[in-house]
């Protein structure tokens, strides 16, 4: 069973923890954490593009001028592609680019991720991160005694002061492990761990 140093907010080791085999130390796929971190890029798109075609832009209803006798081209609406105003012949409309994703393999993918900040020596467990006030400059200390400055803090409960504390910090961010995914897990150098989240994210994997 694959075991992690626990720590306190001064960077001290005060206990060891186990963690589950069948989560931190499974055989790495690159292949599937590419499928998983590409699905939830993916996702995050707007896919907002759009321009209006001859049904959707204003005018159009009466003839321009009469069929005959003015000696241009015959015109039958203002909303032609080829008048200035007119509809776009074939342009973009809003559309999804979602794709899913079995439970399954994003499961599997998590547990990968997992494994490969253990392996790289880039997990940090620590008791407890209860800020008494939030303060960035505090925040700050607690991240230079845990010696890294780009990390994914995971937490097992709302804890105000320390969101409130780090969010104006580059390359960090706070996340309750409900919402842990891969993509944040590969995207940050460090992944810390508030103890009772370990527990959380094993009973959620193991489920």
């Amino acid at each position: 069973m694959a075991a992690a140093d626990v720590y306190n907010v001064d960077g001290e080791k005060i206990s060891e923890i186990d963690l589950t085999d069948k989560i931190f130390n499974v055989p790495i796929k690159k292949h599937v954490l590419h499928q998983v971190v590409t699905m939830q890029l993916a996702n995050r798109r707007t896919g907002t593009a759009a321009a209006k075609g001859r049904s959707e832009v204003r005018g159009g209803g009466k003839k321009p001028y009469r069929q005959k006798g003015t000696g241009r081209a015959r015109a039958g609406s203002r909303k032609s592609p080829l008048w200035r105003g007119g509809g776009v012949v074939f342009g973009p409309s809003p559309r999804s680019y979602t794709h899913k994703v079995p439970k399954k393999v994003c499961s599997e993918a998590l547990k990968m991720a997992l494994t490969s900040k253990l392996q790289d020596k880039a997990l940090i467990v620590v008791d407890r991160l209860d800020l008494e006030t939030a303060k960035t400059k505090q925040f700050m200390e607690v991240m230079a005694a845990l010696k890294t400055r780009e990390a994914l803090i995971v937490t097992d409960r709302k804890l105000e002061n320390l969101e409130l504390s780090s969010r104006n910090v580059p390359h960090v961010k706070v996340l309750r492990s409900e919402g842990l995914n891969v993509y944040d897990i590969l995207r940050f150098k460090h992944l810390v761990l508030l103890q009772p989240s370990v527990e959380q994210i094993e009973g959620r994997l193991l489920s």
